[in-house]
């Protein structure tokens, strides 16, 4: 179940200074004794030394006669026992399996730390007494760490078999929490006098087949989650690249919307200047009206009291400061309509050569 300590045994040493310190181990202790002088275990009196870590219960003829860690002392063989138990703190390593509650076989490994807190109350349970050449008279020291290994094993059980296996997987802790406390508050470790310092589960593994179909299910979950995870980001590029779009749309419809604006009060601009340019040759066509009008009233207001009067008289009234050209057609004209009355007229070269010539700048 696991590996035992080996408990602090003080030195015993005789008169005879040939005489070497012994180990508690009983294969070392044997090394040492066929070592030793054939008398060294036959004197009468030896000297004690113990460590600070041990507790010595020196028992003369049955009585106990001194007691207490690191002891020094000399002692009459024949009529002495001493009990010899370690103080230190030990470790003890185990490793069993249980099942869990769904019938799934796990191990645990791990290490439990212990002290003797009350070195009377286990000297009187468990032989601690220490043999002449060294060691201790029985294996009673080994039992102990065998004890708290069963004791511990006992509550690991009771933790586990309530569990389901993922439970108890994921649940080292709790179990390790729920087994050192009732290591603490149980009888078999306080009966004992030991004080359990601490406990740790190193591994809860269950059987590789197990193993092997948790871990493909965790990589097909973990790979389902990867598939999620890639998708989500797909998802989320589309719908930024939509939003990127739809903003970019947005923006091309605002400024179209703007451009039309412009358009429109360029537009309406127009329109107000061609409607004012309207009224403007409205208002010139109306005015050039009014102006022939009042031009055309005037010109028949003149030519009214002239409508009556013959034009040869008007011609004649206007003759002064003429052109005399002009009379001379006017004159000729005279001719040409009574020409009936006229019996024979010439009309020389030089005669048309004169009246057609300028008149002098003088005359």
């Amino acid at each position: 179940m696991g590996v035992h300590p080996s408990p602090s045994v003080p030195r015993v040493q005789g008169r005879d200074r040939r005489l070497r310190p012994v180990s508690p181990h009983p294969r070392v202790a044997h090394r040492l004794r066929e070592r030793a002088p054939p008398d060294a275990t036959h004197q009468l009196a030896a000297y004690l030394k113990a460590a600070p870590t041990t507790y010595v219960l020196h028992y003369h003829r049955g009585r106990l006669v001194r007691e207490g860690p690191g002891l020094t002392f000399f002692y009459f063989r024949p009529a002495t026992t001493i009990v010899a138990v370690p103080l230190a703190s030990a470790d003890v390593p185990f490793a069993f399996n249980e099942v869990t509650a769904d019938f799934q076989a796990v191990t645990l490994r791990g290490q439990l730390t212990y002290r003797v807190a009350d070195p009377r109350r286990l000297a009187a349970l468990l032989d601690y007494s220490l043999a002449p050449g060294g060691g201790y008279t029985s294996d009673d020291p080994d039992k102990l760490s065998e004890r708290l290994v069963q004791a511990t094993q006992i509550l690991a059980r009771a933790v586990v078999q309530r569990r389901l296996l993922r439970e108890a997987l994921a649940s080292s802790e709790a179990v390790v929490a729920e087994v050192l406390a009732g290591l603490r508050a149980g009888e078999a470790v306080t009966m004992l006098g030991v004080e359990i310092l601490g406990l740790s589960v190193l591994s809860l593994t269950p059987t590789p087949e197990i193993a092997r179909a948790l871990e493909a299910e965790a990589r097909e979950a973990l790979q389902g989650e990867s598939d999620e995870a890639i998708y989500a980001r797909r998802n989320a590029a589309v719908e930024q690249e939509r939003r990127i779009r739809e903003s970019e749309l947005n923006t091309e419809i605002a400024v179209q919307e703007k451009q039309r604006q412009i358009r429109e009060t360029q537009m309406a601009a127009d329109i107000a200047v061609e409607a004012q340019r309207t009224a403007l040759i409205e208002r010139r066509g109306e005015n050039d009206r009014r102006d022939a009008d009042a031009r055309g009233y005037a010109l028949r207001a003149t030519l009214e009291p002239l409508a009556q009067v013959d034009w040869r008289t008007l011609m004649a009234v206007s003759a002064a400061g003429s052109d005399p050209k002009l009379m001379i057609a006017l004159a000729f004209r005279e001719l040409a309509e009574n020409a009936g009355k006229i019996g024979e007229l010439n009309v020389t070269p030089d005669l048309l050569r004169s009246l057609l010539a300028p008149a002098p700048a003088g005359k």
